[in-house]
């Protein structure tokens, strides 16, 4: 059984960047993405900590002194609704720390980030065939939406 404090998610500081980025590489190897770019912790580092107010939040899930997850949020504008949103990004914990109520640790975390942001709606993804997420995130009370997600790199 994993325990853990009263407060097990954190935003995260920077001697935790190199645990972040390996959680990232098995986030994208549990969803059967492309690894990250290996240059992913200098990007992280000026997205999360070159700034007094990154757009981008990272908060940590731990386990005593141990980085065990994590979940990424930056703010982002729905048109339909003329109206911002936090776009919860990833949200990840390591196959030992599930089920032990970190989680909704997590998410509960980032819906304190999208209070303290002047924001009151989330939203997210994940892959249709992890039912368990599913089955979580509409334990949470939350709704899907069907739509399929692209990604476009036009050249310069």
């Amino acid at each position: 059984m994993i325990e853990h404090s009263p407060a097990p998610v954190r935003h995260a500081r920077p001697e935790d960047l190199a645990r972040v980025v390996e959680l990232v590489r098995e986030h994208t190897a549990f969803e059967r993405a492309a690894p990250p770019p290996p240059d992913l912790a200098d990007r992280l580092r000026g997205l999360l900590f070159a700034t007094p107010a990154p757009r981008l939040g990272c908060l940590v899930a731990t386990v005593g002194d141990a980085v065990v997850g994590y979940a990424t949020c930056a703010p982002e504008i729905s048109t339909w609704d003329g109206a911002e949103y936090l776009h919860m990004d990833c949200l990840y914990l390591t196959e030992a720390a599930r089920g032990h109520g970190l989680g909704r640790s997590l998410m509960a975390a980032v819906a304190t980030e999208a209070t303290r942001r002047g924001l009151t709606e989330i939203q997210w993804q994940t892959p249709p065939w992890n039912e368990n997420a599913i089955r979580f995130y509409e334990a949470l009370g939350a709704t899907p939406r069907e739509k399929r997600r692209y990604t476009w790199h036009p050249e310069a």
